[in-house]
């Protein structure tokens, strides 16, 4: 069998722009960040507060490296 497991769920110190949510989401997923950080730009849209609240909860809630 595999091993499948993942390291823990960090804030990015290298791929950052602010804190390094979208950087520690994508290592955390193995995707590029820049699709994180597209997500929470198209939060903002509907009147800024859906990807903001999400964005400092997971700040708050996501430790860093």
């Amino acid at each position: 069998m595999a091993n499948t497991e993942r390291a823990p769920l960090r804030r990015s110190r290298g791929d950052r722009v602010i804190a390094g949510i979208c950087g520690g989401l994508g290592e955390f997923f193995g995707i590029n960040s820049n699709w994180f950080r597209a997500g929470f730009l198209l939060a903002l849209i509907p009147g800024g507060i859906p990807g903001i609240l999400i964005y400092v909860i997971l700040w708050l809630i996501i430790p860093n490296k």
